[in-house]
């Protein structure tokens, strides 16, 4: 839940936005809108610190030096996964195809295995996708995987400049957001809005990703 646990870190702690994006695999303009998000939907906060994710020594180290880079404590091995597909929840599963197709027409230095773990899919459905030979080709619609759920932003960062590096190319700078960050705090206080009225209506409705590409048509 790293809305939750950033909201939380914004509101009861003076750690920069950096600090807390890196911590919790954010962008650094999500948790700017977090912030400043004055709607009264806003998030509930989720205490990393009852979660054991962090201390509070951490935390102050983190506030009296900037540059800090917060540790999460350890987890369970018993729960950790070493090998295997990357796990990606049931209700996200369908949009898989979408990001595959982005990643693919918007970076063909990187290699059908490096998507495969990224997304956590298989070479063959990579594969069937590059060709359009998928079963369901025809709707399917790149999408940006990080605004569908399925990776965060610094993972996409990393796997780009680790393939343009190899390929020998000069990896593009995501610009996207620039200058639009009035835009993403509109559709985030618009989809809160609209969750706070599903709730009061006593209506079920399947959640939707709190960032979503603003720029997307």
């Amino acid at each position: 839940m790293p809305h939750a646990t950033a909201s939380w870190l914004v509101d009861n702690t003076s750690l920069s936005f950096e600090q807390i994006a890196d911590f919790c695999g954010l962008h650094i303009l999500e948790v700017q809108a977090i912030a400043d998000d004055t709607a009264a939907t806003k998030l509930t906060g989720r205490d990393p610190v009852r979660a054991h994710e962090l201390t509070m020594d951490e935390i102050e180290k983190g506030q009296a030096n900037p540059d800090y880079q917060l540790q999460m404590l350890k987890g369970p091995e018993q729960v950790r996964r070493t090998k295997g597909p990357r796990y990606t929840p049931v209700s996200k599963r369908q949009d898989k195809p979408d990001g595959i197709a982005w990643i693919i027409r918007n970076h063909p230095e990187i290699s059908d295995g490096a998507i495969g773990k990224l997304i956590g899919t298989t070479r063959t459905t990579i594969a069937a996708i590059r060709d359009r030979t998928h079963w369901n080709i025809g709707n399917i619609t790149p999408k940006d995987p990080v605004t569908l759920g399925l990776c965060s932003q610094r993972e996409l960062d990393a796997l780009v400049a680790k393939a343009a590096k190899a390929a020998g190319i000069e990896a593009q700078p995501d610009t996207r957001l620039e200058g639009d960050r009035e835009a993403l705090l509109e559709q985030l206080r618009a989809e809160r809005e609209q969750a706070a009225r599903d709730a009061e209506n006593g209506g079920v409705v399947a959640p939707k990703p709190l960032f979503e590409d603003p720029f997307r048509r």
